[in-house]
């Protein structure tokens, strides 16, 4: 595309944001992560370790599939119908939870499903987030790209407001859920929730956010095109230096965050002896501190630059998260983890404007495939080695500090980067 996206395109590309958020707040972070490991699982350590697995299961898939989708993407054009199918996936994947009862007789199946539905999020969101830089100029990318997240972040917390007052937090939940302790109805619906929200909120997107025109090759050969393109690529990879110093950096950082979003919830239902309703209150705050957060920072990135808006977020992260590990008081973990969430949102929504501006515009889905590698790589190492940890020690707590590593590492790589015009912009 030749020119920006109008401002409906540009609003409906952003709602995609809070439509699939609710995935990540009540599915992987609060609501049903900690259901399986309380509810559903043998008991909450091997629920702990089982999600965990079944989460890196998962990230070990994508960062297989992810590039070569990309790849073909850009060869064929278009990436609505890719966006589309997965979507889908996730919708019909979220559903099934439904059928998760608190029994550990439906544990795998509940772990196989949870983790396809994963798969179908992440990769839906390659070829998402590959169309941000077409519909907007360079000079507001920052801003778009923090106004989405913080739409996402409002997503993910009125879904969870929906959740906590219509179905956990009432003694008639709404349909007539059954939510005695041998049925959970009123938790489990969840899964079909988040289902219809993100079906009904990506709406828009189908409709109003431009597509790249249709390049008129057969499917063979798009995905032929696309394969050689992506071996090109890393055939070429010493012309991407700046690139692949930033996708190892965020590789790290991310596996940090994602680990931070699967475990928060079983974290503080564990340690400091939540129950779901607090915990989805505790969701609650940080969907609030991180909305928050990715649209203050979204002018922070066009202006400073979207590598030195990561670096004080990866600073921030590991201020906060330090003292939430440490906390001993429940009301210090709860202002602890309030705080944190200010930098969760500008870490992922300045990762996403940074890969933008690098990317060369022929590459943009492949690299972001590339990008949504970089996430999922290593995925398995920060699940595996909380749970192991968790697990070898018997203490949730010295097993979420692990995370701490994974911040700090991120920032040290990501230090000598250089986008283009941030010489300027720190000018």
């Amino acid at each position: 595309m030749d020119r920006p996206a109008s401002r409906l395109g540009q609003f409906s590309w952003a709602l995609y944001d809070w439509a699939n958020s609710a995935f990540s707040a009540v599915i992987v972070t609060f609501v049903f992560a900690t259901y399986f490991s309380q509810g559903v699982a043998a008991d909450p350590v091997t629920g702990t370790a089982q999600w965990g697995w079944a989460m890196s299961a998962s990230g070990i898939a994508i960062a297989l599939i992810s590039p070569v989708l990309g790849a073909i993407a850009d060869a064929g054009g278009r990436r609505k119908p890719w966006l589309l199918a997965f979507t889908a996936l996730a919708v019909v994947g979220c559903c099934l939870l439904w059928y998760a009862r608190p029994t550990p007789e439906v544990a795998l199946m509940v772990l196989a499903v949870a983790a396809l539905a994963n798969l179908a999020f992440e990769i839906a969101g390659v070829f998402y987030n590959a169309m941000l830089p077409e519909i907007v100029s360079r000079d507001y990318i920052g801003r778009l790209s923090g106004w989405a997240w913080g739409l996402g972040y409002a997503g993910g917390l009125a879904c969870l407001v929906l959740v906590l007052f219509a179905f956990v937090w009432t003694e008639e939940p709404l349909f007539g859920l059954d939510n005695s302790e041998e049925s959970m109805e009123h938790v489990r619906i969840s899964g079909p929730l988040v289902g219809a929200w993100l079906a009904v909120f990506s709406i828009p997107l189908f409709l109003f956010t431009p597509d790249r025109p249709r390049v008129r090759l057969p499917k063979r050969e798009a995905v032929r095109r696309g394969l050689a393109q992506l071996r090109g690529t890393f055939v070429r990879i010493r012309e991407y230096r700046e690139i692949v110093r930033f996708l190892i950096a965020r590789m790290i950082y991310t596996d940090g965050l994602n680990t931070l979003f699967a475990f928060g919830g079983i974290y503080a239902a564990g340690t400091f002896g939540m129950d779901m309703a607090q915990v989805i209150q505790f969701g609650i705050l940080l969907n609030v501190t991180a909305g928050l957060g990715a649209l203050a920072f979204g002018w922070i990135d066009d202006w400073l630059g979207a590598r030195r808006t990561i670096l004080i977020a990866l600073a921030g992260l590991l201020a906060c998260g330090t003292v939430a590990v440490i906390a001993t008081s429940t009301t210090v973990f709860w202002i602890a983890g309030g705080l944190l969430g200010i930098f969760v949102g500008p870490t992922q929504a300045a990762s996403r404007s940074l890969m933008g501006r690098l990317a060369p515009a022929e590459l943009r889905t492949e690299m972001f495939g590339l990008f949504a590698l970089s996430g999922k790589i290593t995925a398995y190492i920060g699940p595996f080695l909380l749970g192991t940890v968790t697990w070898w020690t018997g203490s949730q707590r010295l097993g979420i500090a692990t995370i701490l590593l994974f911040f700090a590492v991120g920032g040290i790589l990501l230090w000598p980067l250089r986008e283009p015009g941030e010489r300027a912009a720190g000018e």
